[in-house]
């Protein structure tokens, strides 16, 4: 794929006589133009990946100080709040929260994965958002 800046694009263009077939990609700002490359375009970027809301509430939790604990932060575990390894194939580019509880403790989970403070519930999941929001299909 050859990717062009605007200015080498108007020249181009200007030497080709037309515009037919080009279109702007989202990423770059430049101009993909498929008489150019005889390769298929390729995708140079793509927005990272969005975890899905796996619950509607926080999971309340008792930790054990000194236990290390992995938070899921994909949304997909069957095991939430806890990470059972579905990010490797339906969220790669996601992984799990770990963390080491010093104390004793029970404490609120964040169950949407919108969190500003995560693994711990900050009361996002209340917003409209998350509330109308269609959970994923339980298997």
């Amino acid at each position: 794929m050859v990717l062009l800046r605007p200015a080498a694009l108007v020249t181009l263009m200007r030497a080709a006589g037309g515009g037919g077939g080009r279109r702007e990609t989202a990423c770059t700002g430049g101009w993909y133009i498929p008489s150019l490359s005889s390769a298929p375009p390729v995708r140079r970027c793509s927005a990272p990946p969005q975890p899905v809301i796996a619950a509607k509430q926080p999971f309340p939790v008792e930790l054990k100080a000194g236990k290390k604990y992995a938070w899921c932060a994909c949304g997909h575990s069957k095991s939430q709040p806890f990470c059972d390894g579905a990010h490797k194939k339906a969220a790669p580019g996601i992984s799990p929260l770990r963390f080491t509880p010093e104390e004793d403790k029970t404490v609120w989970l964040c169950g949407c994965k919108r969190t500003r403070s995560p693994p711990y519930c900050d009361g996002t999941h209340k917003e409209e958002a998350v509330q109308s929001a269609q959970l994923p299909a339980q298997l």
